[in-house]
């Protein structure tokens, strides 16, 4: 653990001090704004949420293992908080410094109840990336294959309740959860589950065999990691070494192999969702590598999001109700999927608009590079601000959301230009 954080009680009083540090500040905020005018207190506020998302960020990001952990998760649901404080925790993604080699040779030789030189044939001291809850390294196995081994920072797995639990606090006191408990309580029970299966590399060597063998009575040119059982445990994950070009190095490539490798994401996601009812939920560039041949390579399925077939069923009748425009059976859908607080409150017209600019990109021959879509719907979040209070974050759809916007900004980042409507099709029939 990081050295000013190493112990359970020091974890607790910072993550304490952050929290009396938050509620005073929020408190004088109050006072301050006593006979203030509408426009003060917003700067005000705004100043005010801006300090604590800074502090936030500061404070976790001190804090190697689970409470960092923590924010990251919390900055992919950034749309449960105000954007001063979602821009500020949202650095919390960015990697990790290492932790020193020998406390990692001795997490690997208790897990795997053998010396490292024993276990291994050799084995890179320097990690090539470091996480909030482990680090990876090449190494070869005794048979001469290549692998990379991820491996959990040791006691990340017993701070992470009692992390959660100190951020939850924190974030309920300052009051800047846009939400109400009862959906509260329903995303820190998935944040829960989430981390739970994270720090339990056997729940990601499962998900890893699952989707493996479910990609590969698809496309070959999907590729995912083979697990290495007998090198692997519950902190301890050996996988073999799948190589590939990062999305920047596959921006450059000639156009025809860009679309190739942005329908091979889409469809792979889409074939998740909706056929296999399980996804992986964590779109980061990083987690992603490519091939001139375009095979895609998906690394990390620590994240991944179980679906029901009844939510699976509310997502397509959503889609086809946009396909025609259906506003009535829209709002329908949004209440079943919990995402709607009252129905007819919104502007008809306004979600005509919104339906056009969030289906282009699927109906038309669309450059992602110019991404007219983005473009015109930030016009359009203008229009909508007023009615903003009418749609709410849920727990069904706030994974589904983030993982197909970031790989709508994935495709950006190939600068994917190409008509994807028969795939849109495909993955999503249109309903008679």
């Amino acid at each position: 653990m990081a050295k000013n954080a190493s112990s359970p009680g020091k974890r607790f009083m910072k993550l304490a001090g952050m929290t009396a540090s938050i509620a005073t500040k929020t408190v004088s905020n109050s006072i301050r704004n006593l006979t203030a005018d509408e426009e003060q207190k917003l700067a005000s506020k705004t100043k005010l949420f801006q300090d604590i998302g800074l502090q936030i960020a500061d404070t976790l990001g001190e804090m190697k293992g689970a409470v960092m952990k923590v924010g990251q998760i919390a900055s992919q649901y950034k749309d449960i908080f105000p954007p001063e404080v979602a821009k500020a925790i949202s650095k919390l993604q960015r990697q990790a410094p290492a932790m020193p080699f020998a406390a990692i040779q001795q997490q690997i030789e208790r897990e795997l109840g053998k010396p490292l030189n024993v276990a291994f044939k050799s084995f890179d001291s320097e990690p090539f990336a470091a996480a909030s809850i482990g680090q990876v390294h090449k190494a070869t196995l005794p048979s001469g294959e290549q692998v990379v081994v991820k491996v959990q920072y040791p006691g990340v797995d017993e701070a992470c309740e009692s992390d959660l639990k100190q951020v939850r606090l924190a974030l309920r006191l300052m009051g800047v959860l846009k939400i109400d408990k009862k959906l509260q309580d329903q995303l820190f029970e998935e944040i829960q589950d989430s981390l739970s299966a994270e720090l339990n590399y056997e729940i990601e060597a499962q998900n890893l065999e699952v989707f493996k063998t479910f990609h590969s009575q698809l496309d070959d040119k999907i590729i995912i990691p083979t697990v290495y059982k007998d090198y692997s445990s519950r902190r301890i994950l050996t996988l073999s070494l799948e190589q590939g070009d990062s999305i920047e190095t596959a921006s450059s490539w000639p156009l025809e192999i860009r679309n190739t490798i942005g329908n091979r994401l889409i469809r792979a996601l889409g074939q998740e969702m909706f056929f296999l009812k399980r996804f992986h939920c964590d779109p980061h560039p990083g987690n992603f590598a490519f091939r001139q041949d375009g095979s895609v390579i998906i690394y990390d399925y620590g994240s991944v999001k179980t679906l029901s077939n009844e939510i699976v069923q509310h997502f397509k009748r959503l889609v086809n109700a946009a396909r025609h425009e259906n506003i009535d059976l829209i709002e329908t859908e949004l209440l079943e999927l919990h995402s709607l607080a009252e129905k007819g409150k919104f502007p008809s017209d306004l979600y005509k608009l919104w339906i056009e600019v969030l289906l282009r990109p699927l109906n038309t021959t669309y450059d992602f590079a110019e991404n007219s879509s983005h473009h015109d719907g930030m016009l359009l979040v203008k229009k909508s601000l007023k009615y903003w209070d009418v749609f709410k974050p849920s727990p069904d759809t706030l994974m589904v959301n983030r993982t197909i916007s970031g790989h709508y900004w994935n495709l950006i980042h190939l600068k994917v230009h190409d008509n994807l409507s028969d795939l849109f099709e495909e993955l999503v029939p249109p309903s008679s």
